[in-house]
């Protein structure tokens, strides 16, 4: 597979831009555990969230940097509202950039934190501004601004669940985004409406509309297990929607955890009981 290409794709070569963003190659890998591998030319840089990298070359430089690392010129003012911007959020005051500060090609590899798939997009392919889900961000070509994107709409804000805060990149490069399970994109003409889950719309661009809906009667928001809300999305644009939210998966783990002091309770019982002592868990 080539740089610069996805998985199941055609690979496709891209000319180098002129645009503010580094013009990065890279290679996603993997297929429910992905992580995407950078190759950096000397001088240009990838811009990570902390603790996403996997491994890189030796000549491949780490420096923690205050707000987003995005690189545009400004102060100290500047450097404090990006690093706010990312407080809100609940992301760490601190990104990470790494830069080839060697000679020839280097690699630098970032995974994903939980099951799913690292999509790939070019900013100034989609209007230069993408919106993901507050934890969606995975790294980026450096030029590319991290800040916030509040609803507008006050119902919205107050009962959009995941889908209340999250995350604008703008600019003209490489952006990174990791999809929680099994990924589906659509295309919505102008007025399309599509209703999702709120917790898995996971990413969309800039020119949808996104609003909320009732998620049917009274009887249905209360025991149909859906929520009291669904996310309406209006086009034009594009839409990336996740099957498995990590909101989703954490609320399965916490469910399937021991309850009662570390005793096992509920599925399993009897059998669950005599699979421990086998397996050694029991004594």
């Amino acid at each position: 597979m080539a740089f610069g290409s996805v998985p199941d794709m055609p690979a496709a070569r891209h000319q180098r831009s002129t645009g503010i963003a580094d013009d990065i190659d890279f290679e996603i890998k993997g297929l429910e555990m992905q992580f995407v591998e950078i190759e950096l030319d000397p001088g240009e840089s990838a811009v990570a969230e902390a603790g996403s990298m996997m491994f890189k070359d030796p000549d491949v430089d780490m420096t923690s940097v205050f707000g987003d690392g995005s690189g545009q010129s400004g102060g100290l003012f500047d450097m404090l509202v990006g690093a706010g911007k990312r407080l809100i959020t609940g992301e760490s005051l601190f990104t990470t950039v790494f830069t080839h500060h060697g000679n020839g090609k280097a690699r630098v590899g970032f995974a994903a934190p939980y099951p799913g798939h690292v999509l790939a997009i070019k900013l100034d392919e989609i209007g230069g501004r993408l919106i993901c889900q507050k934890d969606a961000f995975l790294c980026a070509a450096k030029g590319v601004s991290l800040s916030v994107f509040f609803q507008r709409r006050v119902m919205t804000g107050l009962f959009g669940g995941e889908g209340f805060i999250m995350q604008s990149l703008e600019g003209d490069g490489w952006v990174f985004v990791h999809v929680g399970g099994t990924t589906m994109e659509r295309t919505l003409a102008p007025g399309e409406e599509l209703h999702i889950d709120t917790g898995c719309v996971a990413a969309f661009t800039g020119d949808i509309d996104f609003d909320l809906v009732k998620a049917g009667s009274i009887k249905s928001m209360i025991f149909g297990g859906e929520g009291v809300f669904f996310a309406r999305l209006t086009g034009p644009g594009k839409v990336w929607i996740q099957s498995l939210p990590f909101s989703r998966l954490a609320g399965r783990m916490l469910a399937a955890a021991p309850k009662g002091g570390g005793r096992d309770v509920g599925e399993g019982s009897v059998l669950g009981t005599l699979g421990d002592i086998i397996g050694g868990d029991r004594g």
